[in-house]
């Protein structure tokens, strides 16, 4: 009986691992499914491999695509890490069943709670906030404040912004419903198509090249943008940058928009702890100053530095909606953004 029984735990202990993975079944790998493609992320790569030992393979692709491709492995799926640009993919990607909760206390150490899932489904790695950026010879900034004030009647074809096939867009509408509700967030983008410059086109980049061109006076853009023209190796580019402005909307209401670029372990992790340290590693102080000083992304860890151009800035309030909220009201967004013919 006794001889029965240890023979029932020694089972038990080795499906547990098995959900896991346990240091000796996982090969020297953590393969990571990604739709970042910066070069500062071949760099933490790297520099994680020769820290650790453990050899990083990396499959790039949109992330819808991504979780397709998850979805058809089933648990036959090779891939540990799937990294998204978007807090609402994450969510879906849960709703999907595609990821398992991890627990570690060095990224609770490194990671405030608002920028971890609370029930552990992923963690940010870097913050990104949707500003308006303008031209400063040509746009009186006492006319925005808000998001809303791009629907105004003064800014008649002086808008631009990318399609609304863009996550980016998409998670702000759906913060503003989750905020002021779908029949305030219909009114403010109706304002904002009222305003378009030109048909939606192009990267957040194409937009700031637009205003400087005067295709428009002011657009919707990512912050790292602003760091990635003003430092690019493009004469062009630096030039566009010149005359821009940036103002940071909803200061004395709900704060700035604020989305983050993370990363979740998926369900059939082969390389479990593997995946796990990475994420460590990436919360890490070297990993996020990093992000900051290469990137010009916001770090999630607090005690990082910022790079002199984005300490510069002023202090601004950001909006502190939960991060899943995204991908809650996405479908609602993008119907919303359909039926106002944002294309």
């Amino acid at each position: 009986m006794i001889k029965y029984f240890l023979s029932i735990c020694v089972l038990l202990a080795y499906l547990f691992l098995g959900c896991k993975g346990s240091a000796e079944q996982e090969k020297a790998e953590v393969n990571v499914y990604t739709h970042r493609y910066y070069d500062i992320d071949k760099d933490l790569f790297k520099a994680f491999e020769e820290e650790t030992g453990v050899k990083v393979n990396v499959k790039h692709d949109k992330t819808d695509k991504l979780l397709s491709l998850l979805k058809a492995e089933g648990n036959q799926t090779q891939a540990d890490l799937l990294i998204t640009v978007d807090a609402g993919r994450l969510q879906y990607a849960r709703e999907m069943d595609l990821l398992q909760s991890f627990k570690s206390t060095k990224i609770d150490s490194n990671l405030p709670q608002n920028f971890r899932d609370k029930d552990g489904f992923w963690m940010a790695l870097t913050r990104r906030h949707r500003v308006i950026a303008y031209h400063k010879g040509r746009l009186d900034t006492a006319l925005v404040k808000n998001y809303s004030d791009l629907g105004r009647q003064e800014l008649n074809s002086r808008l631009l912004i990318r399609s609304s096939n863009n996550i980016y867009n998409q998670s702000l509408v759906a913060s503003l419903i989750a905020n002021q509700g779908a029949e305030n967030a219909y009114e403010i983008i109706k304002g904002w198509v009222a305003n378009f410059a030109r048909t939606p086109k192009g990267n957040d980049r194409d937009q700031v090249k637009s205003v400087a061109l005067g295709e428009g006076d002011c657009a919707v853009i990512n912050t790292y943008y602003i760091g990635k023209l003003a430092f690019s190796k493009n004469e062009e580019e630096r030039k566009a940058i010149s005359d821009i402005g940036i103002i940071f909307p909803n200061q004395e209401t709900t704060g700035t928009h604020t989305n983050i670029s993370g990363a979740a372990i998926v369900k059939h992790a082969p390389n479990y702890n593997n995946a796990v340290l990475l994420l460590e590693y990436l919360s890490s102080l070297k990993a996020q100053e990093a992000y900051a000083h290469k990137n010009y992304e916001f770090p999630v860890n607090p005690d990082a530095s910022l790079p002199e151009f984005l300490s510069q800035w002023p202090k601004f309030k950001i909006d502190s909606l939960d991060l899943n909220s995204l991908g809650y009201y996405n479908k609602a967004a993008v119907e919303l953004m359909e039926k106002e013919s944002w294309f």
